[in-house]
């Protein structure tokens, strides 16, 4: 029987959204019904709402949360109502050439909830990365729910979800972080600075953030930046250099996902270092690069998927990680705000001034 609850809706390319009246119902084979009890304000939710990931309107957006489950559909073994969770996009198939190669978190077949929300009058809705979390309530596969400490905050576990996890696997999981080594992070929002946040639990001797923003800049000093450089003022290679002896930093890693960034993210770096794109393009971006100094220079040019995280492995590991004092999640949550605020949280976002404005319910 569906549940009517309320959710952020993005009815229209560019259009504000809308608080409106969602269908819910049971959940069916392998999902999971979710109670959510925060969800983070995401770039890639106005991404949606602008239609700069794909035009299947109306989207439900929300996907950085953290809930409790409130029921499981049949065949479902290890979950149980009452668990504490983050909510995941990427939920590991088990069976696809990757998983079976022992690499689950490049899973090549992750899977959503079968059934479709909807609205009252039972058009179908498109959930945000197959989450859809800007709502009371929200349906979900069943291995997109990681479970984790419950006495963690939910504002906090919840960023784990896409941003902040990016950001720290793209420093630990696809950079390869570690003591001593040099690091350069291009882009200090929330991505970023989770990039920044993760060198320095990697130890890193040097960690140099980078941004155009002083503001993002002072955010990166207050999680473990040890040099900034603002872009606007500075020629970055050439700064990222001085501050490594003139050799550039064995892992850089660009934040934003344009081609002048990656440009400097890729000459930024020491030879046979390593660069890692964690920035999202946009379709149309093109890069231009010698390659005589694709093969001169060596080492390696990464992409990183969601900080190529597996759920069940690094979100327990980070909020454990966190309720010992050892990492500051909690300087991620610029403000708590609710379902109401949601278009005003994306000016916000879009003018620079939060990391990361979180809806509580």
């Amino acid at each position: 029987m569906s549940q009517k609850v309320r959710g952020v809706v993005a009815p229209g390319k560019g259009a504000a959204v809308r608080l409106e009246t969602i269908l819910v119902g049971d959940p069916g084979p392998g999902e999971a019904l979710v109670r959510v009890r925060a969800c983070g304000v995401c770039h890639t939710d106005l991404h949606y709402r602008q239609g700069g990931i794909n035009d299947e309107f109306p989207f439900l957006l929300g996907h950085e949360a953290a809930g409790v489950v409130e029921a499981v559909g049949k065949d479902v073994r290890d979950l149980a109502p009452g668990d504490f969770v983050i909510l995941n996009w990427r939920a590991v198939c088990g069976k696809c050439r990757a998983c079976r190669r022992g690499r689950p978190w490049y899973c090549f077949d992750t899977h959503n909830a079968a059934q479709k929300m909807t609205l009252a009058d039972g058009t179908e809705l498109s959930p945000a990365l197959g989450i859809g979390a800007f709502a009371e309530k929200t349906l979900v596969a069943a291995g997109q729910c990681t479970k984790v400490d419950p006495t963690a905050s939910a504002a906090v576990a919840g960023l784990l979800g896409c941003g902040v996890m990016a950001g720290f696997g793209a420093a630990l999981n696809t950079g390869n972080v570690t003591r001593g080594d040099s690091v350069a992070v291009i882009g200090c929002g929330g991505v970023g600075n989770a990039a920044v946040a993760g060198a320095r639990l990697a130890g890193a001797a040097k960690i140099i953030a980078v941004d155009i923003d002083e503001r993002k800049l002072t955010w990166a000093r207050n999680l473990g930046a040890t040099h900034t450089i603002n872009a606007r003022q500075n020629d970055v290679v050439d700064a990222i250099r001085e501050v490594t002896d003139g050799f550039g930093a064995d892992v850089v890693i660009d934040a934003v996902g344009r081609p002048e960034t990656y440009e400097q993210a890729f000459y930024a770096r020491d030879l046979a270092g390593t660069v890692v794109l964690v920035g999202v393009p946009t379709p149309e971006m093109r890069l231009d690069l010698p390659l005589l100094d694709v093969f001169g220079r060596g080492g390696s040019l990464k992409s990183s998927w969601y900080g190529d995280c597996l759920p069940e492995r690094d979100f327990p590991m980070l909020i454990d990680l966190y309720l010992q004092g050892r990492v500051d999640l909690d300087a991620f949550v610029s403000e708590t705000i609710t379902l109401d605020d949601v278009e005003d949280a994306f000016a916000r976002m879009e003018r620079g001034e939060v990391l990361r404005s979180v809806v509580l319910l």
